[in-house]
């Protein structure tokens, strides 16, 4: 089954009772038994439901996994992850991610004894100078947010392999239409379901895809003892979503490459941070991972000030100033003080992220039009 079709029917079938073709909302919180410990494989929604069932079943076969989990937001599903390890551990990080993984990994993790580098993933060398006997977890975004770097997956899956760690790749940015992140070697691939997948912003939800039956057996229990799952309706929303993955995709591919071109022959733009141009430095690893290269993007201005990027992201009036990413609409965002505030100034220049910076996601409208919204915000 190739992809397109797999967003419509994989993992989902008409209802049993009725016939229905849409997956029920099963708005319940327990089941009928008809003895002790005897049930039709449903006793308490906070450990299954049959709607939240077929939409794991669906986000793991857009995967190629065997087994989907899926949990309240994505930070939820992070945080599953990281609860694999004990303290002692150590895990290696990309230098450039969101701030909220960040923020759970220091101001959380590391309070339990769980120990974390931040490098630049785009080094290998850098990489292998972290690995070490404790190193239980790689966690690689790619594309990263904000700066839009390529991960090599299946480089640091060899890495991980061989220090016998577990290799973690959010792959949010991409969605499952643009990359495979177990194609290349990842043994778990986290999603901010509220994004591409969801595509309405109307949900917040996360989920985690894998092959092994004993991270199924693990992260299953967790899911359950912590309780971090989604509700049904929700679980609906994002089932219905994803039936039009592959369209939405195609045009936020289609209009990120107008709108990326646009910005980089712009007067007033100094650089694009966009993996679609032959200039970026790990264009080759997007070309050869990726099938597309999506409609994330982030920019700077030649003034390089964070109160001109205030100026322009005010102006806009298709692209909407607002947290999160992947919608149907465009979404316009200044990382410094938004998405990664939470990443200490000196941190987040290290790593390259400056406060003049603008992210957008670029969403399905017209391209013409938000090409003349920028026109009139830049100036």
């Amino acid at each position: 089954m190739k992809f397109n079709t797999k967003t419509i029917h994989a993992g989902v079938h008409p209802d049993p009772a009725t016939g229905a073709i849409m997956t029920p909302i099963y708005q319940t919180s327990t089941y009928a038994q008809s003895a002790p410990g005897e049930h039709k494989g449903f006793e308490y929604s906070r450990t299954h439901n049959p709607t939240r069932t077929q939409l794991q079943d669906n986000l793991a076969a857009l995967e190629g996994a065997k087994h989907g989990l899926c949990f309240s937001s994505g930070m939820a599903a992070i945080d599953a992850v990281v609860k694999l390890l004990a303290p002692g551990d150590e895990v290696v990080s990309t230098n450039d991610l969101y701030g909220g993984s960040y923020r759970i990994f220091t101001k959380i993790f590391e309070h339990y004894g769980i120990k974390f580098h931040f490098v630049d993933m785009g080094n290998l060398d850098e990489v292998k100078k972290c690995i070490n006997a404790k190193t239980k977890l790689i966690w690689a975004e790619t594309p990263t947010n904000p700066l839009l770097r390529i991960v090599d997956i299946e480089a640091i899956s060899a890495i991980a392999k061989e220090a016998g760690a577990l290799l973690c790749v959010d792959n949010t940015f991409a969605s499952p239409y643009l990359q495979n992140p177990m194609k290349w070697g990842a043994d778990i691939v986290m999603h901010s379901v509220t994004k591409y997948l969801n595509g309405h912003s109307d949900v917040v939800m996360g989920a985690l895809v894998f092959d092994s039956d004993d991270l199924l057996e693990r992260l299953s229990f967790i899911q359950n003892s912590c309780g971090g799952t989604p509700g049904p309706q929700d679980c609906f929303l994002v089932l219905r979503g994803i039936k039009t993955l592959h369209l939405r995709m195609q045009r936020h591919c289609e209009n990120g490459k107008a709108v990326a071109h646009y910005l980089a022959n712009h007067p007033k733009v100094s650089k694009v941070y966009w993996p679609g141009f032959e200039s970026h430095p790990n264009h080759d690893v997007a070309t050869r991972q990726m099938n597309d290269f999506g409609g994330m993007m982030s920019f700077t201005l030649h003034g390089d000030s964070i109160e001109e990027a205030h100026a322009v992201i005010s102006k806009t009036k298709l692209f909407t100033l607002a947290e999160s990413l992947g919608g149907v609409e465009s979404l316009s965002g200044h990382p410094a003080s938004m998405t990664h505030a939470s990443i200490p100034k000196e941190e987040r220049e290290k790593a390259g992220l400056k406060d003049s910076l603008i992210r957008l996601s670029v969403g399905i409208e017209d391209v013409d039009d938000l090409i003349e919204d920028l026109a009139q915000a830049i100036g």
